[in-house]
Order: structure tokens, then sequence, then C-alpha cells
């Protein structure tokens, strides 16, 4: 059976000094740089878990971070838990029969449910600290490869082209949508909890509102500009109608949308298959995942859509990200079976201050070497630097 590994190799003292963020600030301080907004980026991600049997199917969700601070991601047919806390690694459950392989994971907002779609159309919650079924959902007539919470509302997309709503306290399907004509591999609720964006493999995009009780009948905006399958959503969290999406293969575009008037306010074209893509906290950066042919991450700038730099380590297509609760760490995997975790944002400034009697953060993290610095479009004061001790690059 397929279980995630961790090295655990760690730098020696001199090692952790030449590679940390701290020297590289010294070293531009030396040379007389000078930026009231400048951070590092690091090149290379902080750790690597080793993935076997993670599906290289552009159509799954298998990867997830709860704000419990536990990444929930799954290998065929079983589901594993890595707690960030203490770097720890269980199993959760697996399918009783091989093929029935697990199609996408989803996290409870309040971190304490897990939504598990499977290959046979079922929906499972799981209770992961009594690592309890809570409940078993049927409704689907084929795989369930795409989930999203809105507070005890669940969410499920499915190949058989429907959207089912789920209510955790009701053991049968709330109601459902239909709105597409192929598989619906992503779904994303809005922050508020009004709106419901679907993607599927007809390359259409539509947004569903949840306040209109026409929404079983058709959706708000049938979005079609999108020239492949669209997957990849994200709404921005200070912008409640502001929703990206992105586009596969035929497409490689990143499209913006206010969907108060079904208007692209924005586009760019990436040059690759778009797989995923994630706001910064204060919705002011976004980073995305690619496939062919660099299999890299990007982050940008917004609204200038400045290409801000690329970290590329993948040898496949980046299919899934997620983000830690506190918005510094984003977490990759690939069909290369491996998870990989970049710091790529910079850390809130109550945090950073929290880190050091006098507010000012230690530059002390042993990070990559290689390092980009990176001016964000807002925020002044001192350098941004990162004071994790035990982000190691273990390969």
């Amino acid at each position: 059976r397929p279980s995630l590994a961790m090295p655990t190799t760690r730098p020696s003292a001199c090692d952790a000094y030449e590679r940390s963020q701290g020297v590289v600030y010294q070293e531009n301080r030396a040379r007389g740089f000078q930026s009231k907004s400048f951070r590092v980026i690091p090149q290379t991600p902080e750790r690597i878990l080793d993935a076997p049997e993670l599906l290289d199917d552009f159509y799954l969700n298998l990867l997830d971070w709860s704000s419990g601070n536990t990444m929930a991601v799954a290998l065929g047919n079983t589901a594993y838990l890595w707690n960030a806390e203490d770097g720890s690694i269980v199993d959760l459950m697996s399918s009783q029969r091989r093929d029935n392989i697990i199609t996408a994971v989803s996290w409870h907002g309040d971190g304490k449910t897990l939504a598990i779609g499977l290959n046979d159309g079922t929906v499972q919650l799981w209770n992961p600290e009594t690592k309890q079924l809570v409940r078993s959902i049927s409704g689907h007539a084929a795989r369930v490869c795409s989930l999203s919470w809105n507070g005890g509302l669940l969410a499920s997309g499915s190949r058989d082209t429907s959207i089912h709503m789920h209510d955790e306290r009701d053991p049968f399907v709330a109601g459902n949508v239909h709105g597409h004509t192929q598989e619906v591999c992503g779904l994303r609720w809005s922050p508020n909890g009004s709106q419901l964006a679907s993607g599927g493999n007809d390359n259409l995009l539509n947004v569903w509102d949840f306040r209109r009780t026409s929404m079983e009948i058709a959706p708000l905006w049938r979005l079609d500009q999108h020239k492949a399958a669209v997957k990849a959503l994200a709404w921005n969290p200070c912008q409640p109608n502001l929703l990206v999406s992105g586009g596969g293969t035929a497409d490689k575009t990143l499209r913006f949308w206010d969907t108060s008037k079904g208007e692209c306010v924005n586009m760019i074209d990436t040059l690759s298959q778009v797989c995923g893509v994630l706001w910064n906290h204060d919705g002011t950066e976004l980073v995305s995942s690619h496939g062919y042919s660099d299999n890299q991450l990007t982050l940008w700038r917004y609204p200038t859509l400045t290409r801000i730099t690329d970290l590329i380590g993948h040898t496949s297509r980046v299919l899934h990200l997620t983000m830690s609760p506190d918005g510094q760490t984003v977490v990759s995997a690939a069909g290369d079976e491996t998870i990989r975790f970049w710091r790529c944002f910079a850390p809130d400034r109550s945090t950073m201050a929290a880190s050091h009697p006098f507010g000012i953060p230690y530059p002390t993290s042993p990070d990559s070497r290689k390092s980009t610095g990176a001016s964000p479009s807002t925020g002044a004061g001192c350098p941004m630097l990162f004071d994790d001790y035990n982000a190691t690059a273990l390969r």
C-alpha cells in the first residue's frame, strides 16, 4: 500500500547559516541595496514528501490543508493526514475495494471533518480525531472529482455532470444543479458563501448564485471564453466578486471575472496548462501551477499581472495546490509522485511582530541558497524574512 514518506536529514549549522535568508539580506545590505518592501522568495522547496501512487489525473483534487494545520492527501484508495505541527503521518481510511480510488478531498472550514469523494460516486464524511466514518452519501452516478464546503453545506461535482448539495446534518442530498455536459472538475464557494463557481471538461465556467431561488434551473452566469477544461478556480479573499479561473492545455490562460456583471476584467496567457491557482491572504498576489513544458509554479502580482518568479522543481505537471492556514506556505503535488512545500507569500505583519520582542522578525530561516527578491504591491517596513528553523530542503 502506498505511504507518504519524508527524509529526516537536517543541514549542518554551517549549511543552515549559508542557506538562510538572513545571509541574503545581510549581503544585499552590504552592497547598499535599498527597498522598503523587499522580501526573499526561495527558489527551492523547504520540504519534500514522497507520495507513491499519487494519481496523474488532471481532473482530480487530491490535496487540502485544514484550518487545524493538518494536510490531507489521497494516494490510490487511501487517505493520509500529515500533521504540520510535528510532521507525523497517519492513514485515515482506505476504501474496501482497491479499484475504488479516492478522487477528491476537502476539509470543512473548522478543520474537524474531511469530505472524501470516491470513484464509485460516493461522498464520505470522516472525523480525523476518532478516525471514524461519520456519514456516507450516495447520489452520483460516476466518480466525484471536486468538493467544496460552505459552512455546513458541501457541494460535490461528478463525472455524471451534476453538482449535488449535501447538508452535513442530513444523510440525504439537499439539492442538485445541472449546468455542465461533461465532468465537473472544479468547484469553489465564494468567501461570503453567496456564489458557487463550477468548472468542467466542457470548457465552461458557471457561476451559481445561492441567494436566487432559480439556481436549480440555470446558473447566474455561463462563461464560455476558455478553450479547454476549467479546473483551477479561486475567489479573491478581499473582493467577493472577483474570481480567477485557469484553462487546460488548449487554453493556457488565467481569466479574472467580475461575477456581479459576468464580465472578464483581465486575462493573461501563461503559455502552459493551468492546473491550479491560489490567492494570497490579502488578494494582491496569486500563485498558479502548470503542466507542460516547465511543470512550474508561477507567482503573479495583481492587478498588474506582473510575473514575480517561477518555482521549478517538479518533473511532471503540477496537478494540485493548497495553502497553509497562515497563508505563507504553498504545497504542490504532481504526477512525479512528490509533494513540495514552497515559502511563497509574506507573513502577516501581526505575525511578524509577534516573532520578536521588539517587533523585528528573526532573519534565520534555513531556506534555499537560491533566492529571488521581490517587492509586493503593497506594504512597507522591515524586510520580510522568515523564521522557520525546520524549513529544510530535503532533496
